[in-house]
């Protein structure tokens, strides 16, 4: 262990070791095992699964692998994100931004829970990136209207929690309604969660757990942040006939929603394989928000502190963190929110020796690029300049995938086949 620390310093070592902390991460919420301990007796009747989001596939695997008695039903997931069920139907559908394929999906998950009866059991698997993958319009709005709402919304800097409200009450699938169509029969949904505080009416907005927002608060964050929308989505947001359930109608009464992955159990796995590596770790939480280059900032802080002063604790060590930071776009440039955060920390940091990073997306997708994420060294900004790279000039533009792509510090990992949101990892040696 101590001939493991000592060799940190080498940057090769160091960089092995993020990604090794990375992959426990991965393992720590793999939907595959962490799907068992949830699921339920078989009912008398039929068990029907529905799903939606970018772990979808893989939870549906994790049932498929592990039920006792009869099963049917379809998920949609991301393409690319499959996985190789028999029993339960997998759609591949757009993500971020809805397409054909996401509305044929919702359409399908109603003809897949329509006429079941009271001793019938509906598993539903949700994960983010849902929201995308399933979407049908309320009534007197067109996909075009929802796809011109959601692009705003993903380009405004508004955090998940705001973005899904929206969503939810644009959607008659999303918000609860889905559970609507479920009765009478029984309905367990099984979340993985990949939203700051881990609410299930959250995740994939929601569409089997009601929550308690109103079309007033989705016209509430669409002032917010002076979004210019259709008039018929501001006026089916302020229709009380189209109101989504609210988390105590009556009609939703015995249904259950368990988180089984979130961005917690990613954080202990990773925390654990550093105390394995002789590191010691410190979790700074798992639903940590706000601007990517902002939080950087904050980040950089506590790795200063930690240099200059032992406090909180000290090196070495590695600081652990995830959530989901937004990006405001002001340039042209490409780039997701993890490589970002990279290279605003970069920055910060200028330089300063003995500190490595890695950041990026559990779902193995930085933003709507290739890759999950990218590392970061000491020499990270020297290495760009010599490219004849400004580091600067690329973070104003929103254009940090091209410096770590230049650099060959990019993390590509394809779908992983979970998503509980970022994970951000700075070894300090």
């Amino acid at each position: 262990m101590g001939k493991r620390v000592n060799k940190m310093s080498d940057p090769l070592a160091a960089r092995t070791l993020l990604q090794e902390l990375f992959r426990a991460a991965l393992a720590g919420a793999d939907p595959l095992r962490a799907i068992v301990p949830h699921l339920p007796p078989a009912p008398a009747g039929r068990t029907v699964v529905i799903g939606a989001g970018k772990a979808a596939a893989r939870m549906a695997l994790g049932v498929e692998q592990h039920w006792q008695g009869s099963l049917e039903g379809v998920v949609v997931t991301r393409y690319g994100h499959g996985a190789p069920t028999r029993r339960i139907a997998v759609i591949e559908a757009g993500h971020p931004v809805p397409d054909d394929a996401s509305a044929s999906a919702a359409a399908r998950m109603f003809a897949t829970v329509a006429n079941l009866r009271a001793d019938d059991l509906v598993l539903a698997l949700m994960s983010g990136g849902g929201s995308a993958l399933l979407s049908l319009p309320l009534p007197g709005l067109s996909h075009a209207d929802k796809r011109a709402v959601h692009r705003q919304l993903l380009a405004s800097g508004a955090p998940i929690g705001a973005i899904n409200c929206v969503r939810r009450h644009l959607s008659a699938v999303k918000g609860g309604r889905l559970a609507l169509a479920c009765a009478p029969a029984r309905l367990l949904t099984l979340v993985v969660s990949d939203v700051p505080g881990d609410d299930p009416a959250v995740v994939a907005s929601g569409p089997t757990v009601a929550d308690n927002s109103s079309g007033a608060d989705a016209l509430a964050i669409l002032a917010r942040y002076r979004l210019a929308v259709p008039e018929a989505v501001r006026a089916a947001l302020a229709d009380p006939a189209l109101a989504a359930p609210r988390a105590d109608d009556a009609r939703l009464r015995g249904q259950r929603a368990i988180v089984i992955a979130s961005a917690q159990d990613a954080l202990e796995a990773a925390a654990a394989a550093a105390r394995a590596a002789g590191i010691t770790p410190l979790i700074l939480g798992g639903s940590i928000e706000g601007e990517a280059r902002d939080v950087a900032q904050v980040h950089a802080g506590i790795v200063r502190q930690i240099r200059q002063h032992g406090q909180p604790l000290g090196a070495p060590c590695v600081i652990l963190s995830g959530g989901e930071t937004t990006v405001t776009l002001r340039g042209q440039g490409r780039g997701g929110r993890n490589t970002e955060f990279l290279l605003a920390l970069a920055i910060a940091l200028d330089g300063m020796a003995g500190v490595h990073a890695i950041a990026c997306d559990s779902d193995g997708i930085d933003g709507s690029e290739d890759n999950a994420g990218a590392v970061l060294s000491p020499d990270t900004l020297a290495r760009a300049a010599a490219a004849g790279l400004d580091a600067h000039a690329l973070l104003d533009d929103n254009d940090s995938y091209r410096l770590f792509a230049t650099l060959g510090d990019l993390v590509v990992t394809g779908p992983t086949g979970t998503n509980v949101n970022d994970v951000r990892a700075i070894l300090i040696t």
